[in-house]
Formats: structure tokens, sequence, C-alpha cells
């Protein structure tokens, strides 16, 4: 789905979740969790699913493929025109807070997915059911223009602003995006301790701007690098998120630093567990903590001879230097394959249904595929003609 306009989740993605039934559910988050393995992820934060079917599916596959995974459930009542009876939804939320108490790897989380599709009292109950019960309330905020005007047409407020007015905003709150910010909001955020999600691969490939990361860290906002769903590789993210700030903003100013290297590596480790409400079960190695870790092979010659590991972490190291992933002291993943179950078979399930899938799904693409648009453009070439021809 590349090409794609902003808002493209309103055309391709939620239709699409919408048609899945609990087996395209549990193959494609199975799928998705082995990406992330071979990735170098040892976590995941869950977006959550619009399907009928529930969450216990996505549970089940994280479970199965052995990744970490914060799990979210969606919680909005005003999807349309009409607000929702806001008692079942909060009922729901309560009983999914409560459901993965002795889960070994899945944390539950409970999200808004735009702020304009929650009612104000909603809002600010789902964010303060978090906050009680020590979880992450999740939303996208301010990451395209038309969502912000949106905002401010229907309440006067910008979204980090409207979430800040009606009570959403604190320590429990993840924003994802987070790129189109005032320095009003950017205050706001490191005020209540709001964290945020920067997500520079989706800004390249959807959004409206880069996320000012590094004003935001160097003002006392909590961040943590993620995707958006865009690009599960833990390296080839450390370099766009480096390089999308010094494209942004430092190469405007002279700033040959943007964040001296250290600043992603953090914001990909412990800075992320924080932010994803974990910080007290890993995100770094040490005394208490579970067993996630990744197992790097440093001895290639990218890296030799190696003068300054952290920035040769951002900058040059490979998805191929990862010899192993452990997730809670097991080994989930060797050379690039689970050592335990087939991910080939898995592999062969996912073709087999996948084409059924995206054709009964009432999916609105605006962009050809690179083939067509190709073909395209060369039969335009074809019909050029020069000046007296």
């Amino acid at each position: 789905m590349f090409s794609e306009p902003s808002e493209i989740f309103r055309r391709v993605w939620v239709p699409l979740e919408g048609s899945l039934n609990a087996e395209h559910l549990y193959l494609s988050s199975k799928l998705a969790a082995l990406e992330a393995l071979r990735g170098g992820f040892t976590t995941v934060v869950d977006a959550g699913t619009r399907s009928d079917a529930g969450l216990d599916a996505i549970a089940r596959a994280v479970s199965d493929a052995g990744v970490r995974c914060v799990l979210r459930l969606i919680c909005n009542d005003r999807p349309g025109a009409e607000t929702l009876d806001a008692a079942p939804i909060q009922r729901r939320a309560s009983e999914h807070l409560g459901r993965y108490d002795h889960h070994a790897l899945v944390t539950p989380s409970l999200a808004i997915s735009i702020p304009e599709v929650a009612s104000d009292a909603m809002l600010h109950h789902v964010h303060r059911m978090c906050a009680e019960a020590g979880r992450i309330f999740q939303t996208h905020a301010n990451e395209h223009l038309v969502a912000v005007e949106r905002s401010l047409n229907a309440c006067g407020r910008r979204p980090i602003e409207h979430l800040a007015a009606v009570g959403a905003l604190g320590p429990a709150a993840l924003l994802a995006h987070a790129t189109l910010v005032t320095p009003h909001e950017i205050r706001l955020l490191a005020e209540t301790g709001a964290a945020v999600a920067y997500n520079p691969v989706a800004s390249a490939w959807k959004g409206n701007a880069v996320a000012p990361a590094e004003t935001m860290a160097t003002f006392g906002v909590r961040l943590g690098l993620g995707t958006d769903g865009t690009r599960s590789d833990g390296f080839r993210l450390l370099d766009y998120a480096e390089a999308a700030q010094r494209f942004a903003f430092g190469i405007g100013v002279g700033d040959s630093s943007c964040g001296a290297g250290w600043r992603w590596l953090d914001m990909a480790t412990h800075d992320a567990a924080d932010v994803a409400g974990l910080g007290a079960v890993t995100g770094e190695i040490a005394a208490g903590k579970r067993a996630d870790f990744l197992l790097v092979d440093l001895d290639v010659p990218e890296l030799t001879p190696s003068w300054d590991v952290t920035w040769e972490l951002v900058r040059l190291a490979n998805r191929d230097q990862i010899r192993a992933v452990f997730v809670d002291g097991k080994l989930r993943l060797w050379e690039g394959w689970p050592p335990d179950w087939d991910a080939r078979a898995l592999m062969h399930d996912i073709r087999a249904m996948a084409a059924d899938t995206i054709a009964g799904a009432p999916i609105r693409k605006l962009r050809d595929y690179a083939d067509a648009h190709r073909a395209r453009h060369a039969q335009t070439v074809s019909h050029a003609g020069t000046p007296g021809t």
C-alpha cells in the first residue's frame, strides 16, 4: 500500500481490519510478530483491531510466536455522527484491563483511535481507567493537517490541546506521531508527563511532517521509537530516526550531531519500554528485569575497525547481524528463524488466504501498483512528440 496519501487508514486499513475473521487475525498477527522478531524487536505495542473477532486471536498469536505485546482495546464511542452508549464500552474496557494479569507476555492497554472519534467524557474516562490500573492509554494525535483542522473546527482546540482540556493527557498517555506540534503543545506534553511514539518512517510514507523528536526530548518529553506498522526492522528504523531529524531540522541550523547517536539508541530500548508502560519489566539488561535481549554479531567488515559502537549501531548495523532473539529468557529466534515452530508453513498459509481476503475487503486505493505506474509512464513517454514532428 505504498504511494498512498495521508489518512490511508480510512480507505485501506480500517476496511481491511473490519473484514478479518479469527483465523485471519491469528495468522496475520503471528506473521507480524515473526517480522518483529526478525527485525530485532522483543516487544510490540499493538494498535488494536476493529475486527469483530476480538483480541484473543492476537493474544494467542503473539504468545505462540514469543514476542512481548502491549495489547490495546479500542474504546471509540463516537465513530460516526451519533454517540454510542458508554456503559458497555466501559464494561468491556474494565474486563480487558484485568484479563491478562498473569500472562507472561501480554499486557493490556486501552485506546481511542483518534481524539475526534470519542466523546470528551469517554476520553477522560478511558485515560483515568488506564492511569488507575497502571496501564497506558493510546491515541493517534497531530499526525495530519486535516485532523488538526477538524479538531479546530469541532472544538476550537488542536488535538493535543483538546486531550489536555478534557483530562486525557498525563503520564499514562502514549500519543502516536505528534508531528504537527506547536511550542505550547510541546510544553503541555512535558508538563503533563505524557509520552510520544516517534514514528519517522510513517512520516515519510504517509505523514505531513516529522516530529521534532530531539527538541521534545531536550525539553523533557518522554519518547519511544515507533513504527506505526511501517517497518519491522529495528536497525533501519534507528538509521531513519536520526536521518529524519537531520533532514528536517539539523541541516538547516548546522547541527551535525542530531542526537549524537545515543539519543536514538536509548529511544529504541529503555525509553521505548518506559513509554509502553513496561519500564519496570524490560528495556535494559539489569537485575530484576525480564530477559529480553538480542545477540548481535559485531565482528563484521562494516564495523571493522570499531571506534564508536553506538553511532555504528545507528548508522551501519543491519538485521542480518542479529544472531538470536530472546524474550522472557527463552530463545525465540535463531539466525532469522524460530527454532520451535514452522515459520515457512505460516507463510504458506498467509499466501493461500491473502488474495481472497483483500478481494473481499472494501478497500479503496488511490495509487496504482508500481508496475502499473511504470507501464503507464512508458506509454506516456512513447506518445510524447517533439517540436516539429
